[in-house]
């Protein structure tokens, strides 16, 4: 199974990247999370009023995401690791994951600089390899969307120091991640909704 195997709608609406085919595992071992992820991604929409109006915090997009993922049970989730040598024990906490469910996590990053990516994919790496997690997914913005922006007057808000797919394909292929399946959604100029 490959990116091909998602719905055309999907396709269509997200730029779709994959790293050791995410969406086999995905489609396969967990195919209730599979089903809530294209249930949250197809009814998104990007509202001009999501990046128009400041969200303090947290976005109002990775708000929208994380509100629709709680209805289908995921929840914002850490772990308490340690590293134990001789019988002690030394604290190794991991970075929360923003979605969990069922050893999938998912992350949102919307518009944070763009190092984050680093912490996800890491956090990924070592959740997977200690069998955690089977799968990590994240959701942020596909390069196209800068000229929506730069229409907008929106482009220093949202600029080349944060987080786009072409800061985060890199990463990918170079490993950052490191045997974790990923798979990554990039929101696209077709969500974007002038009217609400």
């Amino acid at each position: 199974m490959t990116l091909q195997d998602l719905p055309a709608r999907i396709r269509q609406d997200y730029e779709c990247y994959e790293w050791k085919h995410a969406v086999a595992v995905l489609k396969n071992d967990f195919p209730a999370e599979w089903q809530d992820i294209l249930d949250v991604l197809s009814k998104f929409r990007l509202c001009q009023s999501y990046v128009t109006v400041g969200g303090g915090n947290i976005s109002l997009i990775s708000r929208w995401f994380n509100a629709g993922f709680s209805g289908h049970g995921w929840v914002e989730k850490s772990w308490a690791t340690e590293i134990v040598v001789d019988g002690h024990g030394t604290p190794s906490p991991t970075h929360k994951v923003d979605c969990y469910k069922n050893h999938v996590a998912l992350e949102i990053e919307w518009s944070n600089k763009d190092p984050f990516y680093d912490r996800d994919l890491n956090n990924f790496r070592l959740l997977f390899d200690l069998r955690v997690i089977s799968v990590g997914v994240i959701i942020t913005k596909a390069d196209e969307l800068a000229t929506t922006f730069r229409r907008l007057g929106l482009y220093a808000k949202y600029g080349a120091s944060t987080t786009w797919m072409n800061k985060l394909k890199p990463r990918i292929d170079g490993g950052g991640g490191g045997g974790c399946p990923i798979l990554v959604f990039g929101i696209q100029n077709a969500l974007f909704d002038p009217n609400c």
